[in-house]
């Protein structure tokens, strides 16, 4: 063999082998980490997903919060839909706008002045900031009203401009606030006919982690992260977390203030609750609604998760145990809460094994080739590599497997065997969003300056969404 493939052949071989042991390694913990909380799922699984609530149902006006950015395009039909499902229903709708977004403030304002329903709120500073600092104007909004028609407000309900709310959803929450700070219920990505690569691993992802993660969580009692949308939280809980952040419960530099406001509420020891139950139509109440459709927005709505949870979470959330206001977890139960922290933050380090992995076996596959067309030596595998290699195959069939169930309980069997496939194209896109989120996450520690980092959403036709509806809770 020549010199010139010589360190051709050292490289791609040594690379390949030293990938593929990291990737491996890296997949057999987090594969573990995933079997153990399907144990616990397994073990949960016969407690009811939508206990009595024990207090009676709290009465008085909900507000409904929903920030809007450049919402021209989806806020209109989604303020149709909420005005027209909750007909009946006591509540205001606060719609939260720029004075530089001139699309949206014209496509609301002719419904704004036609239902006394609906409030506009202006913000007095350029948009985009950020999400909670929309929000805390919402907030602001609320206690001009209720000192002006001296009443006061229930309970507040988070939303988003592509949300299709459920019929049933106030009800629900007026059943279980009185138990509860905080009562989530499932968020369902619509899967489009089109777009259904992109926008329909959403869907696996939603399906897997509404139907197990915040359900483990809810039955042990832990904090419950909220989504931002289909989520009510009491009056007084937010006025609390209003007292200790100085007028605004909102946090206004993160990313994700919807997951971080979850988590502090259970950690002042106040009760959270995921509810998975079905109306009287026998459909499932949940939220449901647009995701994006194209790579780009994909990475780019990810990476702000990724950046508001597992990066910049970590410097305002901590771990339970470590801040003096940790009172909602008990030491017995702290590295249980610690134990849920660490899969919502292990995003990055998943996404560099995935990366390791296939890289690897990139450079395996060339080294398979070398060894065919330029007689390199053959790839041998020790015993242990081998088992570790077998093993993983395992877990990687028995993950499939999991995704698969939970998206043939949305979706159906169609969508859940797309899934299999479709896991794939998360991959690439965690990927990428894990290294644009470390950017974001950069530049926020360089510059002190947090902004609104939203996706772009669109209106579309979904796909199998009748399969969702129609299937009970199981």
């Amino acid at each position: 063999m020549g010199l010139s493939t010589a360190w051709l052949e050292w490289l791609v071989l040594g690379a390949g082998h030293e990938l593929m042991l990291f990737a491996s390694v890296g997949i057999l913990l987090i594969g573990l980490d995933d079997l153990l909380f399907d144990a616990l799922w397994l073990a949960t699984r016969r407690r009811d997903p939508a206990p009595i609530p024990h207090a009676p149902p709290i009465d008085g006006r909900f507000a409904i919060f929903v920030p809007a950015w450049d919402e021209a395009e989806v806020l209109p039909a989604m303020l149709h839909r909420a005005l027209a499902a909750w007909r009946g229903e006591d509540f205001r709708l606060y719609v939260g706008c720029y004075p530089n977004d001139a699309a949206t403030l014209f496509a609301v304002s002719p419904l704004v002045a036609c239902d006394r329903r609906l409030r506009l709120v202006i913000g007095n500073r350029e948009g985009p900031t950020t999400k909670g600092d929309n929000l805390n104007r919402l907030w602001a909004a609320l206690g001009e009203d209720e000192r002006a028609e001296g009443m006061r407000f229930a309970a507040i309900v988070l939303h988003d401009a592509e949300d299709h709310v459920h019929r049933e959803e106030l009800a629900l929450y007026r059943r279980h606030l009185g138990d509860d700070a905080m009562v989530q219920i499932p968020v369902v990505p619509l899967i489009k006919r089109k777009e259904r690569w992109v926008g329909g691993h959403y869907g696996d992802e939603f399906a897997e982690a509404h139907g197990k993660e915040l359900a483990v969580r809810s039955r042990l009692g832990l904090p419950l992260p909220s989504a931002g949308v289909g989520c009510a939280l009491t009056r007084s809980t937010l006025a609390l977390l209003a007292i200790e952040r100085g007028g605004e419960p909102f946090c206004c530099d993160s990313l994700t203030e919807d997951y971080e406001i979850g988590m502090l509420i259970g950690a002042y020891g106040l009760g959270t609750r995921f509810v998975d139950t079905v109306g009287p139509a026998g459909d499932r109440i949940a939220s449901r609604g647009a995701f994006p459709r194209e790579v780009e927005k994909a990475v780019r709505q990810k990476s702000r998760w990724i950046a508001g949870i597992a990066l910049a979470g970590w410097d305002h959330l901590g771990w339970p145990g470590s801040q003096r206001n940790d009172v909602g977890v008990a030491a017995s139960r702290a590295w249980l809460a610690r134990w849920m922290l660490w899969r919502d933050r292990r995003a990055p380090l998943a996404a560099l094994i995935l990366l390791a992995a296939y890289a690897g076996a990139i450079l395996t596959g060339l080294g398979v080739a070398g060894e065919w067309l330029l007689g390199w030596k053959g790839i041998v595998l020790g015993e242990g590599m081998r088992l570790l290699l077998a093993f993983n195959l395992l877990l990687l069939s028995w993950r499939m497997g999991m995704r698969g169930h939970f998206t043939a309980r949305w979706y159906g069997l169609r969508e859940a065997l797309i899934s299999v496939p479709r896991a794939f194209v998360a991959n690439v896109i965690a990927i990428l969003a894990a290294r644009r989120a470390v950017t974001i996450y950069w530049r926020m520690l360089r510059s002190g300056e947090v902004v609104w980092d939203k996706t772009d959403h669109c209106q579309g036709e979904p796909v199998h969404q009748d399969a969702f509806i129609r299937r009970a809770v199981r």
